[in-house]
């Protein structure tokens, strides 16, 4: 289902009568709004299911699910939906009834076009108020708190500390880790305590610039300092000016860029583009990478001056398959945010959540962020199972080492396997344990003893 994120205000019209929905489509069709229209009840739950609705327009009566249906499957469904419902026949019993039920508003036909665009006007309002509020909500939790470095496993209690630590200090850090282990989530960490954290943070993906363009991306350019440049620009260190920059993949970083940005960092001063004067700067310096530096360096692609500029202080983040306790907490942080636009959580079953336990993670949190979006979209119910997950992720070798008795997960094996050997590494955590073992598998302990009993353990 399409993310509330970045989308237009979505409109469903349901009328039987096509020449209804044709009037409403010309009425609405130069505004701002998504349309969606359905000529009944049925058809009207099928794009209800599939796209994100904000607002319906429903007729009363219509064959075989009236708008009195439709406004209670609407209203257990997806709640956060504002129905307005449209009539010819109805009257004050309909109203009061509508309006008990959940709909926002009662309008009987005909209406002039003034009323209904102005009530619109109103939704959509209301509608733009909610995402502001929505998106200042998460930028304040995220700014003043760890909401998104999710974790509770003792690796992270220890980074958190460290954050809080350096935090207050301006002290270069160098952020180290795997890719998609949440990097750029710890440098926003780093700012969002420190006293800098009122001004910008400014990430820039040292892999994402051109070359070419990479000076002027960095430092600015002045008016005329290359075909193209129109007017003059102050460049990314400059817009972080008493903020923080994050240089992301700083490995990726060209010698040449390398050395002036060396010179940044010691003069405290740029030199843009085409320009004759140094502008002073004011800037905290955070880098991450997931390469190893130190060989870089040996290897003659990193400059051993700007290496120990960046690496006064060191953070590395841990894989997501040394805090695997983690998994779960981390998994239902992602449920939670991706729940559908009707606001309906899901949760996760057991046996999902034994598979999830069981995976190696390769690509780390952001590879279980995508798994569980992914799980939520595809999903029927309202919980997540394996086959919700994708079917290339149980044919993945897990990186622990098996005992001789597992199964070594090849194509073709099946969800079983993969079971199987989440069930024997929780008990040989668990010393033999069955109580333990199925708290470490999030099942129950019947559930765990049917499953010993199916695979004759």
């Amino acid at each position: 289902m399409e993310s509330k994120e970045n989308r237009k205000f979505a409109l469903l019209l349901v009328d039987d009568e096509a020449t209804i929905l044709s009037a409403l489509r010309r009425l609405f069709r130069t505004l701002p709004y998504d349309l969606h229209t359905a000529q009944d009840g049925t058809a009207a739950m099928e794009i209800l299911r599939c796209t994100a609705i904000d607002v319906a327009l429903v007729d009363l009566m219509m064959p075989e699910m009236n708008g009195m249906t439709l406004l209670g499957h609407i209203r257990e469904k997806w709640p956060t939906i504002k129905v307005v419902i449209l009539t010819g026949c109805g009257g004050v019993r309909e109203a009061v009834e509508a309006i008990q039920m959940g709909a926002v508003d009662f309008i009987e036909k005909p209406f002039e076009n003034e009323t209904l665009l102005a009530r619109l006007d109103q939704l959509h309002h209301m509608w733009q108020l909610e995402q502001e509020n929505r998106r200042l909500r998460a930028q304040f939790q995220f700014q003043f708190g760890f909401d998104q470095l999710v974790g509770n496993a003792g690796v992270m209690i220890k980074l958190k500390q460290m954050i809080l630590q350096i935090a207050l200090s301006d002290a270069s850090v160098l952020v180290q880790g795997e890719t998609g282990t949440g990097k750029e989530l710890v440098a926003r960490a780093i700012h969002y305590h420190s006293p800098r954290k009122t001004q910008p943070f400014v990430p820039v993906d040292c892999a994402g610039i051109n070359e070419s363009v990479m000076g002027s991306e960095l430092f600015g350019h002045t008016k005329g300092a290359f075909t193209g440049a129109y007017e003059s620009t102050p460049g990314l260190i400059r817009t972080a000016h008493n903020g923080t920059l994050f240089l992301d993949e700083v490995g990726e970083l060209p010698l040449s860029m390398q050395a002036k940005l060396l010179r940044t960092i010691q003069e405290k001063e740029v030199r843009p583009v085409g320009g004759n004067q140094n502008a002073s700067v004011d800037v905290r310096f955070l880098a991450a990478t997931n390469r190893d530096l130190e060989e870089e360096v040996a290897q003659g692609r990193f400059r051993q001056d700007l290496f120990y500029r960046l690496n006064v202080i060191v953070l590395t983040v841990p894989p997501l398959r040394d805090r695997r306790d983690d998994i779960p907490l981390v998994a239902n942080h992602f449920c939670d945010r991706f729940r559908t636009s009707a606001g309906q959580a899901k949760t996760i079953d057991a046996d999902a959540l034994a598979c999830l336990m069981a995976y190696d993670w390769p690509g780390n949190v952001r590879e279980l962020e995508n798994v569980i979006r992914r799980a939520v979209a595809i999903g029927h119910g309202d919980a997540i199972t394996p086959r919700d997950l994708p079917e290339s992720f149980f044919l993945k070798t897990s990186r622990v080492e098996p005992s001789s008795a597992e199964p070594v997960l090849v194509d073709g094996d099946s969800l079983e396997a993969y079971e199987l050997v989440a069930i024997r590494r929780a008990l040989e955590k668990a010393d033999g344990n069955r109580k333990r073992a199925a708290s470490m598998l999030k099942i129950g302990e019947a559930t765990l003893y049917r499953k010993l009993k199916k695979y004759e353990l």
